[in-house]
């Protein structure tokens, strides 16, 4: 049986739809080697990204990385989408200044169960690989637990910010918390993970992920981190519990509502991270976002 060829299109366009909205891309060299690699191979990459089911819904914040993992998809590349059913429970600590409150593991796959539905409006449904993080996190035994935490050092892991700040400040740090990352980075293990996606927010939890792949002998994956998206109040990232949210599930009046009520001065970005329009688009609306005469409500 002759094996499919993939219509990859050239590694140059690739790039050009890939770099559009990025904050980092670690390495970007590596990254050109993957896909270069992929085109004579006719070997789609395996481009991850996780998502902790901390709640049930999903807001246009969440949508700045999936429409980058929705990007990679339609460019031919596998996508997958870790639902951390087993990592819910410990919390990322990531851009926080406490512990998070642990959820049950009832509670993570509950959540979890309508991440797909709605990332689904996203990626294409058939085309999305979804996976658990509890099938192989949860059979790890406390000998594993060890032997993966010793191919990490405190010191490293202190170096992260938030970490870095709650020590200073006397805050507790829990140990749960600090295996938190190693935890994210056997996901890459277990899914030999090409490239994995996050918020700059993630880009420690990211490089770790590189880490620990090069010392189980796979390559390591390439970053890309993606801007965090402003709530509607102009200050804050988007975040459910700060009620300055856009939620994918919500009627297209309270969307429309809620839009209309972002500053003026986030219009550009959303319509970087948010939209599909072309790049000769946005610039137009750059151009008439600093003409005095063209109302910003109008744009909107």
């Amino acid at each position: 049986m002759l094996e499919k060829k993939i219509s990859f299109p050239p590694i140059n366009e690739q790039m050009d739809i890939i770099k559009r909205g990025v904050s980092e891309i670690i390495p970007e060299e590596e990254l050109v080697e993957k896909l270069e690699k992929s085109y004579k191979e006719n070997k789609p990459l395996n481009i991850k990204l996780g998502c902790d089911p901390t709640r049930p819904d999903l807001h246009l914040g969440h949508s700045v990385v999936l429409r980058k993992l929705a990007q990679f998809q339609q460019l031919g590349h596998t996508a997958i989408l870790i639902i951390g059913d087993f990592t819910g429970m410990i919390g990322d600590p990531s851009g926080r200044n406490t512990a998070r409150p642990p959820l049950s593991f009832e509670e993570a796959r509950e959540n979890g169960r309508t991440y797909f539905e709605q990332a689904s409006k996203i990626l294409d449904r058939e085309k999305t690989k979804i996976v658990y993080n509890s099938e192989w996190l949860g059979k790890m035994t406390f000998a594993d637990v060890i032997k993966l935490a010793s191919k990490y050092t405190v010191a490293r892991m202190l170096e992260r910010d938030d970490f870095t700040k709650r020590y200073k400040n006397g805050i507790p740090i829990s140990v749960h918390e600090i295996l938190y990352p190693l935890a994210q980075a056997m996901d890459s293990v277990a899914i030999q993970s090409d490239v994995e996606l996050g918020g700059t927010d993630q880009k420690f939890n990211l490089l770790v992920g590189r880490d620990i792949q090069r010392e189980f002998g796979l390559s390591p994956q390439v970053i890309l981190t993606m801007p965090l998206l402003v709530g509607t109040d102009g200050v804050e990232k988007m975040s459910k519990s700060l009620d300055n949210y856009i939620g994918i599930n919500e009627s297209p009046k309270e969307i429309y509502g809620k839009t209309l009520s972002i500053p003026d001065e986030l219009i550009y970005t959303y319509f970087e991270l948010t939209t599909d329009i072309s790049n000769e688009e946005l610039k137009k609306i750059k151009q008439q976002l600093e003409n005095p005469e063209v109302n910003p409500r109008d744009i909107k």
